[in-house]
């Protein structure tokens, strides 16, 4: 929608490459290590071929891991960190849990520094139900179009950005690679479904309840996101850009219940008020928003 203003967009930096499963992991224990990107021997520390390591780079950022001067974040840490002594640093190091796909995706959508994912969750998916390359490309065209808007608009970039898009929630099908078709790191949440018609493909983010995300997680998210104080209205949650449901493709009646479930299992820190056709989610206490995710990842 022309209404979409773009802060500085960026449709590139990851040389088509799709985040592949061990990427971040490798990009942490190589920035920790105190090396540099941007050093001649990045392709052999990090054992990916020198197209790679930019990619590996712009994953990081986008999955906000580095910050603006290539320095780690907080949420690495806490993710990727090895053990220490007997002390478990990070809570999922090597992504076995998809619990911790889930905070990745969410990272990858609110951040905003790979701007097709922001549009593609916020806004886009709701006014397609089905959608291409070529749908995509339109409308970013569109977007481009917004005197308001500063970019210019290259097809073939758009197009590549959307492919990667593709490759990293639902593989790649076509590739005579086999790794390619397992290895974009999202794929396993099963959020984007392929269908093949006409000799064309389309993509489609269904809503459903979302059983599969843990409490916590959504619980991290309301956290996480600066716009929520001690109380939030449920109507915020349905329709605000980079808010729950928005990024994770919840249905309403399914996001309800999820934050009923979430006041009742902890009562000590949140209420859900239903007055008078009023839907609203209080704190009765902020935790600090990694805390959020021990009660999650220290029980399991």
């Amino acid at each position: 929608m022309t209404s979409t203003i773009l802060k500085r967009p960026i449709f590139s930096g990851h040389d088509s490459f799709q985040c592949r499963h061990l990427w971040l992991k490798k990009g942490y224990d190589f920035v920790k290590s105190g090396k540099s990107f941007a050093a001649d021997e990045a392709v052999v520390h990090l054992g990916v071929g020198k197209n790679m390591v930019t990619a590996v780079r712009h994953w990081m950022r986008a999955f906000d891991l580095l910050d603006e001067k290539d320095q780690l974040t907080p949420f690495a840490d806490w993710i990727f960190e090895d053990k220490i002594g007997d002390k478990l640093r990070g809570f999922d190091p090597f992504l076995e849990d998809d619990a911790s796909l889930w905070l990745l995706h969410w990272k990858l959508v609110t951040k905003g520094y790979a701007t097709s994912f922001s549009l593609i969750f916020n806004d886009f998916r709701r006014q397609r139900v089905e959608f291409g390359k070529d749908h995509f490309s339109r409308y970013v065209k569109n977007l481009a179009e917004n005197p308001e808007n500063r970019f210019v608009f290259n097809p073939n970039t758009i197009g590549s950005d959307f492919e990667v898009f593709a490759k990293l929630y639902v593989g790649d099908e076509k590739s005579k690679d086999a790794e390619d078709i397992v290895s974009g790191v999202l794929t396993e949440l099963t959020m984007v479904n392929s269908i093949h018609r006409d000799g064309n493909t389309v993509y489609h983010i269904p809503e459903t309840p979302k059983d599969n995300i843990p409490l916590e997680i959504l619980l991290f998210a309301l956290l996480d996101d600066p716009r929520i104080g001690l109380s939030i209205n449920l109507h915020f949650l349905e329709t605000e850009p980079d808010s729950l449901r928005s990024v994770f493709a919840i249905t309403p009646t399914g996001l309800l219940q999820k934050i009923r479930d979430l006041a009742g299992k902890y009562p000590n820190l949140l209420v859900f008020k239903e007055d008078a056709g009023v839907r609203e989610l209080q704190f009765k206490e902020k935790l600090p928003v990694f805390e959020a995710l021990k009660l999650y990842y220290h029980a399991s």
